[in-house]
């Protein structure tokens, strides 16, 4: 589903964030993108979706990324902002529910009919006409998910999903996260979060994997994962 291959990239020239970069994320697979700050993950996302460029290719459903299919292959990815309010920018859920099906060339009753079948699924009929700066962090996080699934992508992208959500929110979206049947690649420094929703982790250091496989094993590698200047899973650690 997910493919890049040889990818580097340089904010600054001569300082690449991004080294010679390969992996593969099949289709349904859940993967956990890890690493400490400045590693690279942010960007990573950023390149999937084509807000950036640069050497090497990175394929969506076998199709090489390119500026000319740009739009259309964006329509298969669907993004979960770290900032809600990023996201979020109409006056309410019902609205921006419906902007994305529409901008990509559905009509309004089968948008209507995205938003409602989204909403019934996530147990969020209440939130549909309530106004964004009305809604609590958690809800106004389960409405941009609530969001993106109404676009029906076929790969979600995560970029810190659980961050400043209270306890009982972050368990409403881990385990929303963990239902969703689309691909799924989410970044975090939410270890357990991670461990909950994901299969399997990549870790990054300086723009480069240093380590792939089951999310069980890497997230357990107490060595690694402070070789990298990381700290085990809060609930591994006690």
């Amino acid at each position: 589903m997910i493919e890049l291959k040889n990818v580097s990239f340089s904010y600054e020239k001569d300082r690449p964030v991004i080294r010679d970069l390969s992996f593969r994320i099949a289709d349904g697979e859940s993967v956990g993108l890890i690493g400490a700050n400045g590693a690279g993950k942010s960007t990573v996302l950023k390149l999937i979706l084509g807000l950036c460029s640069g050497q090497g290719q990175v394929l969506i459903d076998g199709e090489e990324l390119t500026r000319e299919n740009l739009y259309r292959i964006r329509g298969k990815l669907g993004f979960v902002l770290q900032n809600s309010d990023n996201q979020m920018f109409m006056p309410t859920v019902y609205e921006d529910m419906i902007f994305g099906p529409l901008n990509y060339g559905a009509t309004r009753e089968e948008a209507d009919r995205r938003v409602d079948a989204v909403l019934d699924r996530l147990g969020l009929q209440d939130l549909k006409h309530r106004h964004n700066h009305r809604i609590s962090g958690g809800e106004k996080r389960m409405a941009a998910i609530a969001t993106i699934l109404a676009m029906e992508p076929k790969a979600i992208l995560m970029d810190e999903p659980s961050s400043a959500l209270d306890p009982y929110n972050r368990r409403i979206v881990i385990n929303t996260i963990r239902e969703l049947p689309q691909t799924k690649l989410i970044t975090s420094h939410d270890l357990d979060m991670i461990l909950d929703t994901c299969e399997r982790v990549i870790l990054l250091d300086g723009g480069q994997i240093v380590a792939d496989g089951p999310a069980e094993v890497i997230l357990r590698d107490k060595a690694l994962l402070e070789g990298h200047r990381m700290e085990l899973p809060l609930r591994l650690a006690r």
